[in-house]
């Protein structure tokens, strides 16, 4: 699919690509970091919000194991896995990236530095949405959600071997297939809420695979890709 090439640009970077099952993914990290700053060297921008992976799934399977916490409290423990990662990734960049990470995503930032982190905000969504409140606030067009998967398919994939692969859909499309609704630990390949608030805010966002580097390298680019556009 072919794409167009911005400024400033979001990357949603899902946990699973920062702290997969096996650990802490610092080959990916490296990746993503060389690949960001050869773009800021020709004068591009990146706010990078970060996931909470593994980390966050096993705090939420521990919490719900003993007790019976209010589903509040387990988004509450979701945002700070988001944090924790959220302050590996701007160490690893060094100068380039802001100072501080940037927890409340409808306060615009005034700084000269490249990369922005980001990660969650408040209970009751996802970095997804962040992303798309971070969108609007700094006029970037296209959040790139970055994950370990391909694409939006039709049907569950690890459940139906039929499914296919969707490279282009609209929000009404994207809505009826997944709801509008959060939750903590939802697998969706966007936040629904994020969904919601990225229609209304004319977005485009794009679903790929993170760990294929040279795929979201022709993303950036504005070249062809493999992933799904969801926009109208």
């Amino acid at each position: 699919m072919s794409n167009r090439q911005e400024k400033t640009l979001v990357l949603s970077v899902g946990g699973s690509l920062i702290v997969p099952e096996k650990g802490i993914d610092a080959s990916f990290l490296k990746g993503l970091r060389d690949l960001i700053s050869r773009h800021v060297r020709r004068g591009r921008r990146f706010i990078l919000v970060c996931g909470g992976g593994a980390v966050c799934r096993r705090y939420l399977t521990a919490a719900r194991k003993v007790s019976r916490p209010e589903e509040r409290e387990l988004d509450r423990i979701g945002i700070q896995s988001t944090r924790l990662n959220a302050h590996l990734v701007r160490v690893i960049f060094g100068d380039l990236a802001y100072r501080d990470i940037v927890f409340d995503p409808s306060r615009r930032i005034r700084t000269r530095r490249p990369v922005i982190v980001g990660a969650g905000w408040k209970p009751g969504s996802s970095s997804d949405l962040d992303a798309v409140l971070l969108a609007v606030s700094y006029g970037a067009r296209t959040v790139i959600n970055l994950s370990d998967i391909d694409y939006v398919y039709d049907k569950d994939p690890g459940r139906f071997p039929t499914a296919r692969p969707i490279t282009e859909m609209d929000w009404r499309r994207f809505s009826e297939m997944f709801g509008t609704g959060w939750s903590p630990g939802l697998h969706s390949p966007f936040d629904p809420v994020a969904a919601v608030r990225a229609r209304k805010a004319g977005l485009r966002v794009i679903v790929a695979q993170g760990r294929d580097l040279k795929n979201v390298d022709a993303i950036i680019r504005g070249g062809r890709f493999k992933g799904t556009l969801i926009s109208d």
